[in-house]
């Protein structure tokens, strides 16, 4: 009886943008207690689960989560009480039945999910297991590769480029704690490089810089640059990533780059843009370069660039399975993002990326652009395995909470530790 739980209840915290979000705290009989706090999203699809936010203009301009809290104390505590915690799968199957809506937007998928994860983390505190290991048994021993966001435009930064994350990928590095050395060398050397040139060298909301550059090629050259000045080879050490945002600039079936003054498109030009781009910046994934309801563009998109490029789907199937398993019959991408608040249970996510495991597609465990310091999601990438990781630059403490974890996690495991030391898209 000791995994019992004998007490549910939450607080509205703040998250690294300053906005309201909520945090779980779960009690054991044993004695465990064990908390999460709930990330955020600024870049949505529109087929997420609902965030429930309280609309009170009096409040946080309306953005606050007292009635997710007052959710989880009054209508979910009761429920769980007396529940063993070791059952996640009844437990969530329980918070969605509870719920009763397709996007749980009745009780809020910030308040689920805060559940869900903490019950997680309990459980894995009683049974005297790291939290990636009771996820994700023995077999969890990968260390994912991180793919850092050190430019930011779009809807992440005011300025002039309209794809909204370049992301470097150490390939080339052997072990987990040396990619992120790349990765983090890499960034110093762009700050260098951005000043020497008269750019600002603040940072948009998940870390990266976000200068006034004069074009969406500009900033891949100059991480390129970055790459060569930190002393690694580009392709060959770290490549590069990319999280244009397509939704965010498209309107009326057109993709509007107005923001660098590059005229508008149809589907088939931008898939011919990224076809370009591709060798000429090392790319090895492209997520979301088109539009989340452009499904017939994505499958065009994805039969020209899917044999050398990981086209990973974001917006377009929000970590939903019912959406992934068109995705995979269509074949709209090849791979797919995984971000627990988009579906908003640890049973869900898992779920989605078992049906990734069986088309034999790639998946990626990402962050949300409003995070906290809470590291559930650098033990949840070791748990399922994928090897590959979002979690933001090197910069900003909420971030580097997560690239720290992995770092321990690593150390952790010693001999056991497996990284994958190059990359191989489907």
């Amino acid at each position: 009886m000791s995994s019992e739980i004998v007490n549910v209840n939450a607080l509205e915290i703040l998250d690294s943008r300053g906005n309201p979000t909520i945090r779980v705290n779960v009690e054991l009989a044993s004695g465990v207690r064990a908390s999460a706090s709930v990330p955020s999203g600024a870049s949505t699809g529109e087929n997420e689960a609902l965030e429930l936010r309280d609309g009170d203009q009096a409040r946080y301009g309306g953005k606050g989560v007292l009635q997710a809290v007052a959710n989880v104390k009054e209508r979910i505590a009761p429920k769980l009480i007396g529940r063993n915690a070791g059952d996640q799968e009844g437990i969530d199957r329980l918070l969605i039945d509870l719920d009763g809506t397709p996007t749980k937007a009745n009780l809020g998928a910030n308040a689920i999910l805060g559940v869900s994860m903490a019950v997680a983390r309990a459980a894995a505190s009683d049974q005297g297991l790291p939290l990636y290991a009771y996820l994700g048994g023995a077999a969890a021993v990968r260390l994912p590769v991180p793919m850092m966001n050190i430019l930011n435009g779009g809807k992440h930064a005011d300025n002039s480029v309209d794809f909204q994350e370049f992301m470097v990928m150490p390939i080339g590095a052997p072990t987990f704690a040396k990619a992120l050395q790349y990765g983090v060398e890499t960034f110093h050397a762009l700050k260098k490089i951005l000043g020497k040139q008269g750019y600002a060298t603040s940072v948009g909301d998940e870390g990266g810089f976000a200068p006034n550059l004069k074009s969406n090629e500009e900033a891949c050259e100059l991480i390129i640059g970055a790459i060569q000045a930190a002393g690694y080879v580009p392709g060959v050490d770290i490549a590069l990533a990319l999280d244009p945002a397509a939704s965010s600039f498209y309107e009326n079936g057109k993709y509007h780059l107005t923001k660098s003054g590059q005229g508008v498109k149809s589907s088939s030009e931008m898939t011919a843009l990224y076809k370009t781009w591709a060798p000429k910046y090392y790319l090895v994934s492209l997520e979301d370069g088109l539009a989340e309801n452009d499904w017939e563009g994505f499958r065009e998109h994805t039969a020209a660039l899917g044999y050398y490029l990981q086209i990973v789907g974001d917006d377009i199937f929000v970590t939903n399975t019912k959406f992934i398993a068109r995705g995979i019959e269509e074949k709209t991408t090849n791979a797919v993002l995984i971000k627990l608040n988009q579906i908003g249970t640890v049973t869900e996510t898992i779920e989605a990326i078992k049906l990734c495991r069986q088309a034999g597609w790639n998946y990626v465990i990402s962050h949300r652009s409003g995070e906290t310091e809470d590291t559930f999601l650098a033990d949840f990438a070791v748990a399922m395995g994928g090897g590959q990781i979002k979690t933001g630059s090197a910069c900003r403490s909420e971030r580097i909470a997560k690239y720290n974890r992995l770092l321990e996690i690593e150390a952790e495991l010693g001999d056991k530790a497996v990284f994958q030391n190059s990359f191989a898209a489907k």
